[in-house]
């Protein structure tokens, strides 16, 4: 681990979660050897439960790497808060404006400098599918990888949508919720590299990372994944926030 991952905010921070999450739920956590022992990556889980973050901040801790995620930049300026995002190694990112679509590439930059790992959630937000299989990725994770050329990783869970369900607010204290996380082989992006990266070619290497995902979930499941992803946009949904 980096002199940030061995940091005492984050021994601190484990300490408290691993106990507390062990209290309520059992999680397993298979393809731990897919995460590199060092240097950079990208983590892009599913995501249907407001919970899904901390399991996969678990799951890196147990693989030997510590979690890290974008955040808005504005959250870096609260006192106390922003010190405390600092001190754990997150990446600030600026939504606002013109800067909104270089923060991905920033992150990126950030994240080969320190040589750590991050989860990037390529939804964008809790999936709408009414079966909670991955819909319609955006960009960003996919844009990040290839312009830092790091490793893309795709991963699954299943099981947090019963400890805390989609929306709810609600968590299932007893019993423990077993809960199984699937983490897959990097995705090859060669056919994307030393190109222009326009919107046609972003959206089809996103796809393939949302295929991966799907797949990984349908092994979880014991389910054959849907073979096309639910678009927000189509169902006259949102495609941030609650809906």
């Amino acid at each position: 681990m980096t002199k940030t991952e061995k940091s005492a905010g984050w021994r601190f921070t484990a300490g408290l979660a691993l106990p507390l999450m062990a209290l309520i739920s059992r999680i397993t956590v298979r393809g731990m050897e897919n995460i590199p022992a060092k240097g950079a990556f990208i983590l892009a889980p599913c995501h249907f439960s407001a919970i899904d973050p901390v399991v996969m901040g678990i799951a890196l801790w147990k693989a030997g790497r510590t979690p890290r995620f974008m955040a808005k930049e504005s959250l870096f300026r609260v006192p106390v808060l922003g010190a405390v995002l600092r001190g754990l190694g997150q990446i600030p990112v600026d939504r606002a404006g013109q800067q909104r679509a270089l923060g991905p590439m920033k992150a990126a930059r950030s994240l080969t400098k320190s040589g750590g790992g991050i989860v990037v959630y390529p939804e964008g937000s809790l999936t709408r599918d009414p079966d909670l299989w991955p819909m319609r990725g955006k960009t960003g994770a996919v844009r990040m990888a290839l312009d830092a050329d790091i490793p893309l990783i795709p991963a699954a869970h299943w099981g947090t949508q019963i400890l805390m369900p989609r929306y709810s607010g609600r968590i299932r204290f007893f019993p423990p919720t077993p809960i199984t996380v699937l983490i897959g082989r990097p995705i090859d992006l060669s056919a994307f590299k030393g190109k222009v990266l326009d919107q046609k070619s972003l959206t089809a290497a996103t796809e393939i990372l949302m295929v991966a995902i799907a797949e990984l979930q349908g092994q979880l499941r014991g389910e054959k994944p849907p073979t096309q992803r639910w678009d927000p946009v189509e169902h006259n949904q949102t495609t941030t926030g609650k809906f």
